[in-house]
């Protein structure tokens, strides 16, 4: 009997590790641990993910990180620790140097900035242990540059790069998530416009912009790895901005009142009021929908030098958003398990995935995709991206 490839997966009954578990434990070759610190919860994801597979190979364990990370990794034999417990804004690399220390490759779904820049300082350690380490392994900056290198691999140049992220209000939002969103509202971001490095205010730089399927809806600057890594990636884009919203406009405008007081200096943060803001949120969790949205525009110029505006939106509806993030780091997952990634070191996810790959995983989710190029347009609804590309 062949032997599983264990996986440790921390955060594991949280809203995307959860998801994570149960995308790996549908292959027979993978054992997936599910980590965590309460043994009810984790006894109750177990049974769930057998009651699903009854093949699955699922296991569970009761950790309390970083502590005893260490003798977890001795005790289940992991292979691979997939790191899905966020806020990763004002962590350390303490989990990813105890992986590396331990021979352990790593990944994690981390979306802050300075975080997934840091793991590049572990790439020596990394490549001496012979493992792998990947930080941002999620909607960004993971999945969001594996797109715009599909809408840019046959420019000659690019000269604008937008992206924007637009969850529905129904979606599940923990409190890991709203700590990561209010660490930096009001506070300074570095984003490059016209060619140069300027300083915007997260939750501020209030758009709008209409998406077919959702409407129109309210969008503010948001602080992700994507704006400086993307930036060193394609050093020919004088303009690269993100931004996100959220459905209701209450909420959102809500939020942009409040990003004045950190900006003026009143509060230093929004961050310990995470779960204050949370339960507040929850008043209108009657209203709004289950459907979210995604999207990235690039701008630049055909090779025979005609200019060129190319659009991708992905559509998520029944309540499918969540699973997005949790893609490329299944995909990666199985890539390692499989021995199809013969790199080692510690690097930010950088076009480590393909879209066509990704696109493919979500087939059984309610996810539409279009891609427009200003001339033609395709649709691929629950079908590969790549049948999407073909028809523009």
């Amino acid at each position: 009997m062949t032997t599983r490839f264990r996986i440790l997966v921390l955060g594991g009954t949280g809203t995307f590790g959860g998801r994570i578990c149960q995308r790996l434990s549908r292959a027979a070759t993978l054992q997936v641990i599910v980590a965590g610190r309460t043994r009810s919860k984790i006894d109750a994801c177990v049974t769930r993910l057998h009651r699903l597979n009854p093949a699955a190979g699922v296991d569970g364990y009761v950790l309390t990180l970083p502590d005893t990370l260490a003798q977890a990794l001795l005790e289940t034999g992991a292979q691979l620790v997939i790191n899905a417990c966020g806020p990763f804004q004002g962590q350390n690399t303490e989990i990813a140097e105890t992986c590396i220390h331990h021979g352990v490759h790593y990944i994690d779904i981390a979306d802050d900035p300075e975080f997934v820049r840091d793991i590049d300082r572990l790439h020596q350690a990394a490549e001496r242990n012979g493992v792998l380490v990947i930080s941002g392994a999620s909607t960004v900056p993971s999945l969001s540059s594996a797109v715009v290198a599909d809408l840019t691999k046959d420019l000659a140049d690019i000269h604008t790069i937008a992206i924007g992220i637009f969850p529905g209000n129904l979606q599940p939002r923990g409190r890991a998530v709203v700590e990561a969103i209010l660490s930096y509202v009001g506070q300074p971001i570095p984003r490059r416009q016209n060619g140069e490095w300027q300083l915007v205010h997260g939750w501020q730089d209030l758009r709008r912009r209409t998406l077919r399927g959702l409407g129109a809806r309210w969008f503010a600057a948001c602080d992700v790895p994507d704006t400086v890594l993307l930036a060193n990636l394609y050093p020919s884009a004088r303009t690269i901005t993100f931004h996100a919203g959220l459905e209701l406009s209450l909420l959102h405008f809500g939020l942009w009142a409040l990003s004045w007081l950190v900006r003026w200096r009143v509060i230093s943060s929004l961050r310990p009021y995470a779960e204050t803001l949370r339960k507040i949120s929850t008043w209108l969790d009657g209203f709004g929908s289950d459907s979210g949205g995604m999207f990235v525009e690039v701008t630049g110029t055909e090779c025979d030098g005609t200019p060129s505006k190319r659009l991708w939106t992905l559509i998520a509806e029944a309540g499918d958003g969540p699973w997005i993030p949790t893609i490329p780091a299944v995909l990666l997952a199985r890539k390692i398990a499989a021995r199809e990634l013969a790199e080692t070191g510690a690097m930010p996810c950088l076009n480590m995935i393909t879209l066509e790959d990704s696109t493919a995983e979500v087939s059984d989710l309610s996810i539409n995709l279009e891609v427009t190029d200003g001339h033609h347009r395709g649709r691929s609804s629950n079908a590969a991206y790549s049948a999407a590309s073909s028809a523009a």
